[in-house]
């Protein structure tokens, strides 16, 4: 087992380079499958979710490889297979697209249930409506193996109970090479759906919309090979800017989308953090008192859900009570006992965490819980006085691409050790 050990008390500053959006890359990699021939995907992240996908995609008969770094060359021409194996989808949310493209691609699927981070129960009804929509049929089988089959793929207008980023991308890639016009009503609106249909609409798909919350696509008969690349990571962005504000810092963080930033910056400045934007890149300084405030989690462009333990970290040094939200998942709190271990004083009720800030953490031993409460805890670490000692690494190796590399490269005190190994209490070396 490996940890990270962090020295806390160092102000972060300088230039972080942010990576290619693990959300839609691991979209991207799976919307390939439906292409017949090769695909080169730039700006991916080396990070487990994408090595894990790309060893699905070699066991069901594709062709997936990194030809250079950050370069994904994935050629679907001799794709055989439309059963995705069980250990390796029980890693990674990110596996239900596999329903979708391989349901797409041979009008048949089983995938078993997808796995990733546990915060909360993840149905995938809505993912399962919208395909018999189209014209499948599903049954479950024992060991949670869901068969999905359709003589054809039929276009069809489909309202979005709730909304939903996985049932939007599904939806959108198994109508790519349906039959006819399909809408989608109330279709989620992040950054990485807009960037699926991208990639699709490039490779020969016929999609509009995205972005908003009517999504048209008209089926094709097949999609062509191409060169894309992914967009800047919005989750990454808003952590290390987080990362700033919460060590009193002054960071430019470079190759970002502003735009998608908006509700994170919204938030810092109300808290007192300076956000100054160019083309593509924020710079974050932090030299006030931090204040008080209420965050909700909504849908984009709402304040994303994957941003709310990190920002939640931070609230522990403003003054006074802070109200944070969660309206997305049930369960996502789960990280707040880590952060009493460190001395926070943070209540949840339900979905409501409310939090008194303006105390000092004190390092401590503290475990992931999934991979946006790993950063959080990171963050922690590089607030808390002495050292922190955060386990579960696997949790962060999921979506974020040389973590502790780019942290030191902005003076943190953060290193990676094998559990056991000696920790320094005055200095990390």
């Amino acid at each position: 087992m490996e940890k990270y050990v962090i020295l806390g008390g160092a102000k972060l500053e300088g230039e972080v380079e942010i990576s290619g959006a693990k959300n839609s890359a691991v979209a991207l990699i799976v919307a390939a499958l439906m292409v017949d021939g090769t695909c080169i995907i730039e700006n991916v992240p080396p990070v487990s979710d994408t090595y894990v996908l790309i060893d699905i995609i070699n066991q069901l008969g594709g062709n997936a490889e990194f030809i250079d770094k950050g370069v994904l060359k994935i050629d679907s021409s001799n794709l055989c297979c439309y059963e995705a194996p069980y250990e390796m989808v029980s890693k990674i949310r990110a596996s239900s697209y596999l329903m979708g493209a391989l349901l797409g691609r041979f009008k048949k699927a089983r995938v078993a249930m997808p796995g990733g981070c546990d915060f909360g129960v993840r149905p995938i009804d809505l993912h399962l409506k919208g395909f018999e929509a189209l014209g499948a049929s599903y049954s479950t089988e024992k060991g949670g193996i869901v068969d999905i089959k359709a003589e054809s793929l039929t276009g069809a207008s489909i309202y979005m109970d709730q909304v939903s980023v996985g049932a939007t991308i599904n939806i959108m890639l198994a109508a790519t090479l349906a039959e006819g016009q399909t809408v989608i009503e109330n279709a989620a609106k992040e950054p990485h759906i807009v960037d699926v249909a991208n990639f699709l609409s490039s490779m020969g798909a016929n999609i509009k919309g995205a972005g908003t919350d009517v999504i048209k696509i008209k089926g094709v008969d097949s999609l062509h090979g191409g060169t894309y690349t992914v967009i800047p990571d919005q989750i990454e962005a808003g952590t290390f800017m987080i990362a700033a504000a919460a060590t009193g810092g002054d960071v430019l963080i470079k190759n970002i989308i502003p735009k998608h930033l908006d509700s994170i910056s919204a938030k810092l400045l109300e808290i007192g953090v300076t956000v100054e934007e160019y083309d593509d890149s924020l710079r974050v300084i932090a030299n006030k008192p931090l204040k008080k405030a209420n965050i909700k989690t909504m849908p984009h462009p709402g304040f994303p859900t994957d941003l709310q333990p990190q920002i939640l970290t931070l609230l522990t040094a403003a003054e006074g009570t802070s109200i944070v939200t969660e309206n997305v998942w049930d369960n996502r709190f789960k990280y707040v006992e880590e952060l009493r271990r460190m001395g926070a004083n943070v209540s949840v009720d339900g979905r409501i965490a409310v939090v008194e800030g303006g105390g000092r953490l004190i390092g401590s031993p503290v475990s992931s819980t999934d991979l946006r409460a790993g950063a959080a805890l990171v963050i922690a670490g590089l607030m808390a006085d002495g050292v922190t000692e955060v386990y579960n690494l696997n949790y962060i190796d999921r979506g974020y691409e040389d973590f502790e590399k780019k942290l030191r490269g902005l003076g943190a005190q953060i290193t990676r050790r094998a559990d056991g190994e000696k920790t320094k209490t005055a200095t990390i070396a």
